[in-house]
């Protein structure tokens, strides 16, 4: 028996060695398969984000080590994940593609796309604005604690208090970068600096027990009941998380307003990329990184020149058949707009009628899709406002995944800082972008593939994703969901905000368009509300390049939609075509042309 068991012991040695062998070979070293090598680039990166790990959760609960930290933001750390990228990408490259089948080959040719990407932008890292108005630490973090962080137990109760207590480091972290980023000549615009300011004071002028952070951690644990937590339990919870958010919270917010209030002196004017370090050259690489695309500044404003032209035309027709005949399209559709009857009331009644108006689109466009998509999404969608401290700076309106466990559904955030900014003949059209069949179903059905390399279900590209959305609205108006002539002028209004955005981001970075030129062309033309034409324009300041992939991706989706339909003919089904489009996970334009050609391809030789 001793013999037995001295052998057994041997036994379980060896395997250990052996899998500790295995591990050190693939964390360290070149992987055996290059399906090992994609999980250990993707296990790398998201092993350094813990707050990405909260938000995707991946990871059983025995493996949750990391809800009781937030991520490192220093430069330091930034220095390190760009030799990472560099690392990664030396390291796919020693790997034999021809040796790949197709979709293998198209794994490879995406992640490299997305490193090659990266790198080439690592010398512009310090041009970008990490705090601005609509997004950054200031409201980014307080939103991830309020809908992220999960309160199951009084144990994450611990975790969401400890990561309160992180508030200051991270904090200390991103003024670092900002530091760097100043020293270097990257001061961001003027009203940048002073709406975040405004943003930041609002958020702490409230008493620690009426915060987000707090109401937020009262609402979860309420939802325990006394079975896991008692009240008492509650209670104590609630005093600590008050008191971290009076010692720690608040403090970190005071840092970040004295540095921004010492900068307001320096950034007396609002600029575009033009004006940062080598701005031409990193305006250029803006343009490619977000559309996948190998145009120039210049090719983007002619673009969208002519983008603007034909969809005027077509909102002409539709504003002559209201009776509208004088003034700008911009002028006209905002007569419509001011309706009464096309406005919510900005009440609380009217921003609760709002979002069940918007949440009953979505559950009728789901219910009514027909035979348009084979693949659906199993994760719901629900509508949420979005939080009121961000709202006046934030967008009109934004998607956030669910998780990948299934236990939070994707969310289609509307702003209700004014119901009346939004008429009700273009809440469809925002509803299908966000939510059905938009950014809901690609991201969801992206999160739920399971043939592909992990990294292929959540790699960022902002063409394919934001080209996808801008898709999906043109769609559902084929598919008869917007009969009414004014619910199709609110889905041309909103493809002429993506068309002006090409004139006015190029206008803005390439040509040194000013702030009041860029609102003045975006109102002549879009028909938008004042208040929603600023905040645009000024999101286009704070990140060049971004609001360019909308009509980049639309315009190739719907190109080889076309060029399927002419070579295919009769063989063409809209629900295999958008099979192509929406189960590879997000790619490169160049790649999803490539998906698209195959399958011609293919049904041609079938």
């Amino acid at each position: 028996m001793k013999k037995l068991l001295k052998w057994l012991l041997r036994g379980i040695l060896l395997v250990v060695v052996v899998l500790a062998i295995g591990f050190v070979h693939v964390w360290y070293f070149k992987p055996y398969k290059i399906d090992w090598f994609y999980g250990r680039t993707f296990l790398q990166f998201a092993l350094q984000s813990p707050q990405m790990l909260s938000s995707m959760r991946i990871l059983p609960p025995w493996a949750d080590f990391y809800s009781d930290k937030l991520d490192d933001a220093s430069p330091a750390h930034a220095d390190d994940m760009a030799v990472m990228v560099k690392d990664d990408l030396d390291m796919l490259h020693r790997y034999d593609r021809d040796a790949l089948d197709a979709e293998g080959k198209l794994s490879y040719d995406a992640l490299e796309y997305f490193l090659k990407d990266q790198v080439e932008g690592e010398q512009y890292r310090y041009n970008d604005f990490p705090v601005n108005q609509m997004f950054g630490i200031q409201s980014n973090l307080p939103n991830f604690m309020a809908d992220t962080h999960q309160v199951n137990s009084a144990s994450d109760a611990e975790n969401y208090i400890k990561r309160l207590d992180r508030f200051p480091l991270q904090f200390a972290q991103v003024i670092e970068g900002l530091r760097l980023r100043e020293s270097k000549g990257a001061i961001p615009p003027k009203f940048t600096v002073d709406k975040v300011i405004e943003q930041m004071q609002g958020f702490i002028a409230m008493p620690p027990a009426e915060n987000m952070l707090y109401t937020s951690l009262n609402e979860k644990l309420a939802k325990l009941g006394p079975e896991k937590l008692d009240q008492a339990g509650q209670d104590a919870l609630l005093k600590r998380a008050e008191a971290s958010i009076d010692a720690k919270v608040y403090p970190a917010y005071r840092d970040l307003i004295a540095y921004f209030t010492a900068l307001q002196a320096k950034a007396t004017q609002n600029l575009g990329a033009w004006s940062l370090p080598d701005g031409d050259a990193y305006y250029a690489w803006c343009v490619r990184s977000h559309t996948t695309t190998n145009m120039t500044p210049a090719e983007v404003h002619e673009l969208g020149l002519s983008e603007v032209a034909r969809i005027s035309a077509e909102m002409d027709v539709i504003l002559r058949d209201q009776g509208l005949t004088e003034g700008s399209i911009g002028e006209r559709v905002q007569q419509l707009a001011r309706q009464p009857e096309q406005m919510y009331p900005n009440t609380a009644e009217g921003k609760s009628e709002m979002i069940a108006r918007y949440q009953a689109i979505l559950d009728d466009v789901n219910a009514n899709l027909g035979d348009a998509f084979n693949r659906r999404p199993k994760l719901g969608v629900e509508v949420k406002p979005v939080p009121a401290f961000s709202e006046k700076t934030a967008p009109g309106a934004y998607y956030q995944g669910g998780a990948f466990d299934g236990s939070r559904p994707g969310v289609f955030y509307a702003n209700m800082r004014d119901p009346g900014e939004t008429p009700k003949f273009a809440m469809r059209t925002l509803a299908y972008h966000e939510g059905i069949p938009g950014h809901h179903f690609q991201i969801t059905i992206a999160q739920e593939l399971q043939d592909v390399p992990f990294f292929r279900r959540v790699l960022p590209f902002t063409a394919y994703s934001e080209g996808w959305a801008l898709y999906a609205e043109r769609l559902a108006w084929e598919l008869g969901f917007e009969n009414d002539p004014l619910d199709n002028l609110g889905r041309l209004r909103d493809e002429m905000m993506r068309a002006v955005r090409l004139v006015v981001d190029s206008g803005i970075h390439y040509k040194h368009w000013t702030r009041e030129q860029a609102i003045s062309y975006m109102l002549e033309n879009t028909g938008m509300g004042e208040g929603d034409v600023i905040a645009e324009i000024e999101r286009y300041f704070v990140n060049p390049g971004q609001a360019l992939a909308y009509k980049a991706g639309m315009l190739k989706i719907l190109a080889l939609r076309e060029k399927a339909k002419q070579e295919l003919g009769d063989r063409f089904k809209l629900s295999e075509f958008h099979d192509q489009v929406l189960t590879h996970g997000a790619l490169p334009l160049s790649l999803i042309e490539r998906v698209v050609d195959h399958w011609i391809a293919s049904k041609k030789a079938g």
